[in-house]
């Protein structure tokens, strides 16, 4: 399908680039899905302008009118599901069910959720304190509340493997609080925010409180994050990315919101259910092509059950049907780019060169002629110094680390410099909790890979900075202001 020739969308107008348009390839087909705007600096430096000029009404608007806008997007992008996911699978690759269910779906609902977010309560009362008289006045009692605040002009750059539900859940949650947007997607798969901004603007929202901007280099980027108009950043993307952006807001003192790289490890302890850990563990080949930062490509095993499991993972990526993700049955679809499909590999020949044992895969996949395709692969053998082991590959590719007891297994999975989410397995619940808590992560999956959506999502160390999801979205978006007064 092709989603024509774009125009930049600020203040309210579509506009054309000033540096004309770039092609958005299909990653299964290799063919033009579209052609998206190349802004220049000028541009973006137009749409945060165009931002702080609508942040003085957006942050007094009413949040039942703030309220009412997000569900009404919510249920135009549902209107136009079928042509909205159809979109998102060609210009990102996923299978078609995962467009629809976990990329166009998702996003709305993450709308809807902050549709009703826009109405939670921002005071909170705070205990009164007693005084007594000296320097700073009177003696009293003081009573005082905390309220939450919009921040101000928030860019939101998003990452290429989820263009709906990634920047849904930016955007929402940021306008709900009252905040206004300049959105820059991933340059790999930037058509489908041009559509959110189409339903967001059908809804209602009024000129300048979103505004999208794209551009196939870094420019446009570096300018959306370094603009004066801008209060705060908010980025999903590698470490390395996110630790230039960090370095110009600390210049100017922006608020950030992180979420980094993940190395996910997936302890499995001798008394798990070896195929619910298969369950979970072998996503990391089939979903997004392994292109997710919450994947658990790390796995710890404990000795005991070392082979069993190795036996199991290798048979269950053996059976993942690879290949067009617009096919019935299709699993695993391509990863986005040539250029990332040319790095996992470069992955697995160093895995190769360490030491690592190839057991399934490793090879480019017989069968599509056209499209950027990596065959599920699995690596044994691994030792905890191999850059395999420690760095993020963000494809569909396992590795496999014994340890011998459980206080190694904890000390491995610790050994990283990333900690977005962990996984444990185990049978003993009480036991599998115990080892949760000592996990240097940000979130811990016990017997699960499944999310609560409501509970804080976010990485320790090189993984990030701040939480978002449910009302901690809502939080990240704002300041907290502190008002007293004598009772």
């Amino acid at each position: 399908m092709s989603d024509g020739k774009r125009r930049l969308f600020i203040g309210g107008r579509w506009t054309e680039p000033d540096h004309g348009h770039y092609e958005v390839i299909d990653p299964a087909t290799e063919e033009v899905v579209g052609l998206a705007p190349e802004a220049s600096r000028e541009q973006v430096y137009a749409a945060a302008a165009a931002a702080r000029e609508a942040f003085a009404t957006w942050s007094r608007t009413r949040p039942e009118e703030r309220s009412r806008i997000l569900d009404r997007a919510a249920g135009l992008m549902l209107r136009d599901l079928d042509g909205n996911a159809a979109l998102a699978r060609a210009e990102s690759g996923a299978t078609t069910a995962t467009a629809r269910g976990m990329q166009v779906a998702v996003g709305a609902s993450r709308f809807r959720r902050y549709a009703r977010g826009a109405l939670e309560p921002v005071e909170e009362a705070v205990a009164p304190q007693i005084n007594e008289a000296g320097p700073m006045g009177r003696a009293g009692v003081f009573g005082a509340i905390a309220v939450r605040q919009p921040v101000g002009v928030v860019t939101c750059i998003t990452s290429y493997n989820n263009p709906w539900a990634n920047p849904a859940g930016k955007v929402a949650p940021a306008l709900a609080m009252g905040n206004t947007v300049v959105v820059k997607p991933a340059p790999q798969d930037p058509l489908s925010v041009y559509r959110m901004a189409e339903a967001l603007e059908e809804a209602g929202v009024p000129p300048g409180v979103v505004n999208v901007v794209t551009g196939s280099g870094p420019g446009a980027g570096e300018a959306a994050v370094d603009s004066a108009d801008v209060d705060m950043v908010s980025f999903t993307g590698s470490t390395a990315v996110g630790q230039r952006i960090a370095e110009v807001c600390g210049r100017s003192m922006k608020r950030q919101l992180m979420e980094l790289g993940g190395k996910g490890a997936a302890v499995v302890l001798d008394d798990a259910d070896l195929d619910s850990a298969v369950a979970g563990i072998g996503t990391t080949f089939s979903f997004y092509s392994g292109q997710i930062c919450t994947a658990p490509t790390r796995v710890l095993v404990q000795r005991g059950v070392h082979d069993a499991l190795l036996g199991k993972l290798a048979a269950y990526a053996g059976q993942l049907k690879v290949g067009d993700p617009a096919a019935r049955g299709t699993v695993v679809g391509p990863v986005i780019s040539a250029a990332h499909r040319d790095r996992v590999e470069s992955y697995v020949e160093l895995g190769r060169k360490e030491g690592a044992r190839v057991v399934t895969g490793g090879e480019r996949p017989a069968g599509p002629e056209r499209g950027f395709y990596v065959a599920p692969t699995l690596l044994a053998d691994c030792t905890n110094d191999m850059r395999v082991v420690r760095e993020e590959i963000f494809g569909p590719v396992v590795v496999v680390v014994p340890f011998d007891d459980e206080e190694e297994g904890i000390a491995l999975a610790n050994d990283s410099d990333y900690g977005l989410i962990d996984y444990v397995w185990s049978s003993d619940v009480a036991r599998a909790f115990r080892v949760a808590r000592r996990l240097r992560a940000g979130g811990v999956g016990v017997n699960t890979i499944g999310r609560n959506m409501e509970a804080p999502f976010g990485g320790f160390k090189r993984s990030g900075v701040g939480r978002d999801v449910g009302s901690y979205a809502l939080h990240a978006y704002s300041e907290l202001q502190s008002i007293v007064w004598p009772g």
